[in-house]
């Protein structure tokens, strides 16, 4: 998406009104990578389900299981979109300087943001409410300490998930907005310049989160942040 927006912005500064060859193929791409992002949550989300409610069934835990998943989510992003392209919905707009599907709410657009968008997030949400549910039932049995406590934390991880999940949702309500006024009028003249520029800015937030949230992470680059300045201490100290 940020290589849209500049690829954009350098058209607008060079004043290139036409469709270059790689237009229709970024595009694509574009259509690809953005519901793995978000099927990625959803794969996450289902792990921790599968650790908790199914404990006893190391195939649903293994890595072999963890690979089969990443490649058919991967091979049904690469997939779906085919039909953007066989059906000539991708064209170019000269306003927002990307070849998209026009915001005009037809079925193409209704598929492509099912597929790419309310699909996964619903059912991480989905899975979000299910693993709650059965950790409070958990605490009502008698189970061991240890495994009430591993499925609390689990319920934490999906619970960070469900909140760059949210992220996403709220920071891209303009796409959003844009896709539901496509069904009733005209989109503004500019949606997709506006919509992409704040899915950048909800894809910069996410990484923020998840830098909070991985303590390994944050802990290693805080320590190489710190070293230089320790260094300098330490010679002026000598």
């Amino acid at each position: 998406m940020l290589f849209m927006v500049i690829f954009a912005l350098t058209n607008d500064i060079k004043q290139i009104e036409y469709q270059d060859r790689y237009c229709i193929l970024r595009a694509y791409i574009g259509y690809v990578t953005c519901p793995a992002y978000n099927y990625s949550f959803l794969l996450q989300s289902i792990y921790r389900y599968l650790t908790v409610v199914h404990p006893n069934r190391p195939f649903w835990q293994s890595v072999k299981f963890q690979i089969l998943s990443l490649m058919s989510i991967w091979i049904f992003c690469f997939i779906y979109p085919f039909v953007f392209l066989f059906k000539n919905e991708i064209i170019y707009i000269v306003d927002n300087q990307i070849c998209q599907i026009p915001l005009q709410g037809s079925f193409y657009m209704l598929y492509l943001t099912s597929n790419a968008y309310v699909i996964p997030i619903s059912l991480v949400i989905f899975t979000y409410i299910k693993l709650i549910r059965y950790v409070r039932q958990m605490s009502k049995r008698v189970v061991s300490a240890n495994t009430l406590s591993r499925a609390r934390k689990e319920l934490q991880m999906v619970r960070r998930i469900v909140i760059l999940v949210m992220i996403l949702v709220f920071v891209c309500l303009p796409y959003e907005i844009f896709t539901i006024m496509s069904l009733f009028t005209n989109a503004p003249k500019y949606d997709f310049r506006i919509a992409y520029l704040f899915v950048d800015l909800s894809y910069a937030l996410v990484m923020i989160c998840l830098f909070q949230f991985t303590e390994p992470v944050k802990t290693y680059i805080m320590k190489k942040l710190k070293r230089p300045t320790d260094i300098i201490d330490v010679a002026r100290i000598g």
